[in-house]
């Protein structure tokens, strides 16, 4: 289980946290521990959700998985699960262009934005040789990456605790109720890697019990972990620095009570997070595009191998990766990775009400978990059509866009899901 639990903590500690806070922090400003608070609670419901889901159809294939016993084979799996790897796409992006934004601390305090968009396009090519050369010596230190990741992170906070200034935290400067669910909507990417957990049911010795525990204690472990950082961040910076220092928000977080060896140290573990991040996403992305291409969903070729170990999945990942962050800032990739998790996500709980009988869930719970997602997206995308409209409308034609190759792929090829047992 110790395993399963570290996949999970280092899904959602990855480069999110490291990303997203001053994004975060814009919406919903000092309030922003609120706004985790929240977003907890939907990724707890939908963790609830995908717990029966994995014990029932334990695979390696996780929520492609869970998307093709829901619906069948169809249109409607199909695309989901092209849209899915989309989603992994834009998250990719999010941590390159964060790795982008501290890498370029250790350069310059002004970087332009050439220097940051070749820093984050330069990390995802080297990591893309990493696992066409093999990424397996990179996947023996992840837990080793984790467990330091997330050390750091706990010596950050308790020292911040205690140099808090409660003027920042005051709920007379709390912004309004929508502006904190607007920040609850952009951070739910930072929980949406608790959905790899179950991609290692397949190697279970006890799926039905051991995932369910996995699962809650990875997502309640990483929830409380969130409030703490976000205190200790509001509490020792006003909403005008961390605005300022958004791109690095946690690094920033960290000088005044840790002085500029504190700054480093962040930077530092942002750097290896947001690498291991990119590492083992591109790692599980190309898979999840292997998968699909092998199970009839994408063209044949794109699970052959081209050079090296890297597949047709890999390098087409890594290009789409590179056109998102060329595209949009790291706000606007933000918002677009949140938005088609929430999505997703929403999907399989909708599907799991189809399969109610086999996991035997509550369907109360399930009802909930999956209207809260659509909510969330629905403030979300209030939010986002404010702030980034073109992100929104990229998202919308990168949604209708899954679906329809996925129904002209299939009428010319004939192609079939091939469902597992």
């Amino acid at each position: 289980m110790l395993a399963a639990v570290s996949i999970g903590i280092g899904g959602m500690v990855g480069a999110g946290i490291f990303s997203i806070l001053g994004v975060v922090a814009q919406a919903a400003g000092n309030a922003m521990w609120l706004a985790f608070a929240i977003g907890g609670v939907v990724a707890l419901l939908s963790t609830y959700s995908y717990a029966r889901l994995g014990a029932t159809f334990p695979s390696a294939g996780g929520a492609v998985h869970f998307l093709v016993k829901s619906y069948g084979d169809g249109v409607l799996a199909g695309g989901l699960n092209l849209f899915m790897w989309i989603g992994y796409i834009i998250s990719l992006a999010l941590y390159a262009t964060a790795f982008g934004s501290y890498a370029a601390t250790f350069i310059t305090t002004t970087p332009s934005p050439l220097l940051l968009k070749s820093l984050a396009v330069g990390s995802v090519l080297l990591l893309t040789v990493v696992n066409a050369f093999g990424a397996k010596f990179m996947g023996r230190g992840e837990t080793i990456i984790v467990a330091v990741k997330v050390a750091i992170l706990v010596l950050f906070a308790a020292a911040g605790l205690w140099f808090i200034k409660p003027e920042n935290l005051s709920p007379a400067l709390w912004p309004g109720t929508q502006a904190i669910l607007f920040g609850a909507g952009v951070l739910f990417i930072g929980y949406e890697g608790f959905g790899l957990v179950t991609n290692a049911a397949g190697d279970m010795r006890d799926p039905k019990r051991t995932l369910p525990r996995a699962l809650y204690t990875s997502v309640i472990l990483v929830i409380v972990l969130y409030l703490v950082v976000a205190v200790t961040v509001t509490g020792n910076l006003t909403n005008a620095e961390i605005e300022r220092a958004r791109d690095y928000a946690l690094a920033e977080a960290a000088r005044p009570f840790l002085g500029e060896l504190g700054f480093r140290l962040i930077a530092i573990a942002a750097l290896f997070s947001t690498a291991s991040a990119i590492n083992a996403t591109l790692f599980g992305s190309a898979n999840v595009c292997y998968m699909i291409a092998r199970d009839g969903e994408l063209p044949a070729g794109l699970s052959r191998t081209e050079w090296k170990q890297a597949t047709g999945g890999l390098l087409l990942t890594a290009g789409l990766v590179v056109v998102v962050m060329l595209l949009f800032d790291l706000s606007g990739i933000a918002m677009m990775g949140s938005a088609a998790f929430l999505l997703i996500y929403a999907a399989v709980n909708a599907g799991h009400l189809r399969v109610l009988e086999q996991t035997g869930a509550n369907a109360v719970v399930v009802w909930l978990s999956l209207i809260t997602c659509l909510v969330m997206f629905a403030i979300l995308g209030v939010y986002t059509y404010q702030q980034q409209p073109a992100a929104l409308l990229a998202l919308v034609v990168i949604a209708a866009a899954s679906f329809a190759l996925e129904w002209a792929y299939r009428r010319w090829t004939g192609r079939r899901i091939n469902i597992a047992p």
